[in-house]
């Protein structure tokens, strides 16, 4: 139908350290040169992507552009998440600073114009910190952040690092209040023997000012990396899991958390596995999900008991003997689990594959679907540099027919549930020459080689899409790629509106 592979938006950001309020235009959402604008330039391009024989087309709508040759452990992105509308995009990075992006209105004179993500605020969200009684340094890196929904005008989400959870709110006001009877036009007191006369202070317009405010700060409750949180479908708890415990937390409450899931043993010696992630299911607020480094799933209901150590079901996939080695255990590991929307399946990422689990079906997945198979034979090497141990994250579309996930040389993969087909497409600045054609890419493993393959020897593993993000409603993507965000748009899907 051309609804699956979206059309590409580039946005590379320079993201700089901000904590006070983004003045924004009253008439859209670019950046006005104020203390806070992020130093970048718009640039509009346009784009054909094509998919395999398909005549199918899509486009780049803009890119935000800086110098790429100079690329700091601070900029790289680390974590990308839509909102529960998808009219807003975060994105946080190694240096703690977290850029959110907003959707602006169709335009209905313009063709090419589907509501583009432009800068809306950016602001400072964890600095580095030192725990003197550890000897150990907190790095201000944002691992993960999450929406709550929405409930009035204001926008609230959560951030973490590596120890601490903020909530912070996201607000607008486009007025201000003029006519102060003790006050001047500066905000200084004035001498009460001069006020002759009181007025009614009145709201007068003003360019719109996006406010960036903390409300509460959660710490002091993991003695270990905070690696997953997740909203309840409540809307008044969430959970925040490390290596080895689960903490549930209300969002009004910062002084204590209650603990779920401890899997702690008393000799530590006796440790066998840690947690990777976990994930409250989206529609009963009781039951949630964790998955394990040894390739597990445990599904707890809360109505069970206090302390969920004993899961409700287990799921796991017997090994097969004969492709034992020594790396199984390794890349067997699950980095992400993904509930889809309508709460029946379940998604997780190991180093290889990505597999969708049935809740009714423990003994095996419905759906395994190779990633980068023809890394297998290289898994010495990777190894040996580290990347073996990378964590790919994994994502459904808004309907859960797709799924989508990264994986090394700027390549991310798309998998079809329905009919079986895959694509492979590259996210790079290439790709935003004007009218450039965004062409599936494939990676040959050996034998007879087509005229566009990648060898698997030439692959650069030094750029690699780790994180990702599908709008919950509609064909748009978000890749990151190092310090490159990329927003990818179906054109196909934005021609019938």
């Amino acid at each position: 139908t051309g609804t699956l592979y979206p059309a590409l938006h580039l946005c590379p950001v320079e993201r700089s350290p901000c904590t006070g309020t983004q003045r924004l235009r009253s008439g859209g959402g670019h950046t006005q040169a104020c203390a806070h604008t992020l130093p970048c330039a718009r640039v509009c391009s346009r784009a054909l992507l094509s998919m395999g024989e398909d005549a199918d087309t899509r486009k780049i709508n803009h890119s935000f552009l800086r110098d790429h040759n100079y690329v700091t452990e601070a900029d790289i992105i680390s974590t990308v998440e839509f909102n529960q509308t998808g009219e807003l995009l975060a994105t946080g990075d190694k240096g703690g600073r977290v850029v959110i992006f907003q959707r602006e209105p169709e335009c209905n004179n313009e063709p090419y114009c589907q509501g583009e993500y432009n800068v809306y605020s950016t602001f400072q969200s964890h600095e580095p910190e030192f725990d003197y009684l550890k000897s150990l340094e907190i790095e201000e890196k944002i691992n993960k952040i999450r929406w709550l929904p929405q409930q009035n005008a204001a926008h609230f989400l959560l951030s973490t690092n590596d120890k601490t959870i903020k909530l912070w709110k996201v607000s607008e006001r486009d007025k201000r209040p003029e006519g102060y009877n003790l006050k001047d036009e500066e905000g200084r007191l004035k001498d009460v023997s001069t006020v002759t006369s009181l007025q009614v202070p009145v709201l007068k317009p003003m360019d719109l000012m996006v406010e960036v405010s903390p409300r509460r700060v959660f710490a002091n409750a993991h003695t270990y990396h905070v690696n997953s949180i997740s909203v309840n479908s409540d809307c008044e708890t969430y959970m925040s899991a490390d290596d080895l415990r689960i903490n549930l937390w209300h969002l009004a409450i910062t002084d204590r958390s209650f603990n779920i899931v401890d899997i702690k043993p008393a000799n530590m010696e006796e440790l066998t596995e840690v947690i990777t992630a976990a994930e409250f299911h989206p529609h009963h607020c009781h039951l949630f999900v964790y998955s394990s480094s040894k390739g597990t799933l445990r599904l707890c209901d809360m109505r069970a008991a206090a302390l969920c150590d004993k899961h409700a079901k287990l799921f796991e996939e017997p090994e097969d003997p004969s492709n034992r080695s020594f790396f199984s255990e390794i890349i067997s590991s699950i980095s992400d689990v993904k509930f889809s929307h309508s709460g029946r399946y379940l998604l997780t990422r190991d180093y290889l594959t990505v597999k969708v689990w049935d809740l009714n079906m423990e003994n095996k997945p419905m759906e395994t679907y190779q990633v980068h198979d023809y890394l297998r034979s290289k898994l010495c090497s990777l190894y040996e540099n580290d990347c073996i141990f990378d964590k790919f994250e994994c994502a459904w579309n808004g309907s859960d027919s797709v799924i989508m996930t990264g994986a090394y040389n700027n390549f991310f993969r798309m998998f079809d549930r329905n009919t079986k087909r895959d694509v492979t497409l590259e996210a790079s600045r290439e790709s935003s020459k004007p009218r450039a054609v965004l062409k599936p890419r494939r990676v040959c493993a050996g034998g007879k080689r087509r005229k566009d393959d990648i060898s698997v020897d030439s692959l650069d593993f030094t750029k690699k899409i780790l994180h990702t993000a599908w709008h919950p409603a509609e064909n748009i993507i978000a890749i990151a790629a190092t310090n490159n965000l990329y927003i990818f748009q179906d054109k196909v899907n934005s021609e019938m509106h």
